[in-house]
């Protein structure tokens, strides 16, 4: 086993609002045979993204994997609508940060 951060193995990995009240992340990879591991390993799941954003688990709407893109949604439910009062990231292009640095270990 050894040990990755999500950013370097993967070629994207952002997030934007899909509507007021939802926040989508895109997370593709470079190499089939990662994406496939990482499947695999189940790492992306709801109670990853509840630990990594401080949402319940109910707030996960859907984790989709597209395997002929190698790429994972993600789509959780905004803590507050985009343009709320006390909304730091109205488009919700910011965030992704938290699973940048994601560690996680795979097989070799």
């Amino acid at each position: 086993m050894k040990t990755y951060k999500l950013r370097d193995l993967a070629a994207v990995i952002r997030s934007k609002n899909s509507g007021p009240y939802e926040l989508t992340f895109d997370i593709l990879f470079k190499d089939k045979s990662v994406f496939d591991k990482l499947v695999s390993a189940d790492i992306m799941n709801k109670r990853l993204m509840s630990q990594l954003y401080g949402i319940p688990e109910s707030y996960i709407l859907n984790i989709i994997e597209f395997a002929k893109a190698r790429a994972i949604k993600i789509t959780i439910k905004r803590p507050m609508a985009s343009g709320d009062l006390g909304d730091r990231d109205i488009y919700g292009a910011q965030q992704h940060a938290p699973l940048m640095d994601l560690e996680f270990q795979l097989a070799d």
